[in-house]
């Protein structure tokens, strides 16, 4: 899956000259928290609600609300934005555009396709592949495991899923804060099949176990 797949493609942009209140209430009507700056369709800035509150502590200590709301009004956004802006790109693989918005600790990449802004992905976006890739808005029950890290482990999990009727809806694995050897394993299961029965046999064949079912 790649940020293509994810990203979204209709996005609000503001120019480098554009007031700043006018880049605050097209958040506020969009219901969006980050702003492209771009001029001639090459991306200059980006602009973010953070950027905005951040800006106004400064000039808001004598200030009322209209001497705020004037102050916005004549406030560019170039003024405002972060110039140094991390993009990425339509064909970059959606878990790598996650680990820098993670590491970078930053809310969104602009999506560039030969100098061009082409779609946006933000942190939502970034949930709703969670969401869509555990499979969990389908239901099934869940099934989550510690198992050994050698070949066939997650295999012999699986014919003890499809024994009782079930199939495998989602695999998910993980080896961060796992002692060595060993690998944390998510599994999703949809169909109808005996719970009862995979669950006990679960629980008889693994120490580290828990079966919710959905």
């Amino acid at each position: 899956m790649y940020v293509r797949d994810w990203m979204t493609k209709r996005v609000f942009t503001v120019s480098p000259d554009d007031s700043v209140s006018e880049a605050a209430r097209i958040m506020r009507k969009r219901g969006i928290k980050h702003l492209p700056v771009v001029r001639n369709g090459k991306v200059k800035g980006i602009l973010s609600d953070r950027d905005i509150k951040e800006y106004l502590p400064s000039k808001a200590t004598s200030l009322d609300v209209y001497e705020l709301h004037y102050l916005l009004a004549k406030t560019k956004v170039k003024e405002v934005m972060k110039r140094e802006v991390i993009t990425t790109t339509p064909s970059t693989p959606v878990e790598m555009a996650a680990m820098i918005m993670h590491d970078r600790n930053i809310g969104c990449l602009p999506v560039v396709e030969k100098g061009s802004l082409v779609g946006i992905i933000s942190d939502r976006d970034i949930f709703r592949v969670l969401v869509d890739i555990t499979g969990v808005r389908h239901g099934g029950h869940r099934i989550y495991l510690l198992l050994e890290d050698r070949p066939g482990t997650i295999k012999e999990v699986a014919d003890i899923v499809r024994k009782h009727g079930f199939s495998l809806q989602s695999i998910l694995t993980s080896y961060e804060s796992v002692r060595g050897g060993y690998r944390r394993v998510v599994i999703r299961t949809k169909g109808k099949g005996n719970f009862r029965a995979m669950k006990a046999e679960l629980e008889g064949t693994y120490r580290d176990v828990e079966v919710i079912k959905g």
